[in-house]
């Protein structure tokens, strides 16, 4: 088991030593991170509700082009990966954001459950599934949502990282008895290589790895039926941790961030998919956020 690498923002403790074991050590158990879900929402209630915002992909100066670039992308591979969900299937989309994802399973599907706890994100996404009688947007805490069906599909679309282990573990199992037979939950969670890393300051999240998910996944009854990269997020990350590195070596006054932005991303196109094959290429762990899609389906044991 992997541990959790805290951010700077909170000290790190020594663990006490006994000065003879007396018996020999054991591998350590990963460290449970507590999550300050006050600022999580606080964080996401003032959020952008626009393609970039719930992205994390705004103050970059990346065009919205970029956002929609990206959803784009990805929901090509979401659509491959849910192929076999059938037309007539339901859908639940917890954390449902602006609702470009339930307005997408809407024209698939023939029901579609939106869930949203921020109201400034869940008035965006009202107003964007309007069109649709086949959408039904509700405003709550995903944690204390109740399904009050059984579904073809459940869509986390980043979710999990803003949740604790303890409710990562209590909402999959929760989510595992409502789904229907052959049905799926699909998740899609930014990821590192290593160890956990914690952030701990306003903005509270828990980047976990592939095999840290694996491992949950595993005690919560659910099968892993495949993990795919999410590339459109890779190549979008590269061009927001260049431009992050630009903005520690460059002050303010001579960023022009607008600028930069469009200039990066539409390298990152002009360069794509070349360009996320060269830190691979020379081994280097670039970027150091990933995203991850993660089928799951109910154990067969």
């Amino acid at each position: 088991m992997t541990g959790i690498e805290v951010s700077l923002s909170t000290p790190r403790q020594s663990p006490a030593r006994d000065p003879v074991p007396p018996v020999p050590p054991v591998p350590p158990v990963p460290r449970i991170t507590d999550i300050d879900y006050a600022k999580v929402n606080r964080y996401w209630g003032k959020a952008t509700p626009s393609i970039l915002g719930p992205y994390m992909m705004d103050d970059f100066g990346f065009p919205a082009s970029a956002g929609d670039f990206r959803f784009r992308e990805e929901s090509r591979i979401v659509q491959r990966l849910t192929r076999d969900v059938k037309r007539d299937g339901t859908i639940l989309d917890l954390g449902s954001g602006i609702g470009v994802w339930a307005e997408n399973f809407a024209r698939r599907f023939s029901l579609v459950t939106a869930v949203e706890g921020s109201r400034t994100l869940f008035q965006s996404l009202q107003s964007r599934c309007a069109p649709y009688h086949n959408i039904r947007p509700i405003h709550g805490d995903v944690m204390t949502f109740e399904p009050d069906a059984r579904y073809d599909l459940v869509f986390l679309g980043g979710l999990l990282m803003y949740l604790n282990e303890r409710d990562v573990i209590a909402l999959l199992r929760k989510l595992d008895r409502c789904i229907k037979p052959g049905g799926m939950i699909l998740c899609r969670e930014s990821t590192v290589r290593g160890k956990a890393v914690a952030l701990t300051g306003d903005y509270q999240v828990v980047y976990r790895s592939v095999s840290d998910y694996e491992r949950i996944f595993e005690q919560c009854g659910l099968s892993v039926r495949h993990v795919e990269r999410n590339e459109p997020y890779v190549l979008m990350e590269m061009g927001i941790e260049l431009i992050e590195k630009w903005r520690q070596a460059v002050p303010v006054r001579f960023q022009a961030l607008r600028t930069v932005g469009h200039l990066t991303y539409f390298g990152m196109r002009l360069g794509n998919p070349w360009i996320r094959r060269v830190p691979k290429a020379m081994s280097i762990a670039f970027p150091m956020l990933e995203n991850h899609f993660f089928v799951l389906g109910k154990d067969a044991s």
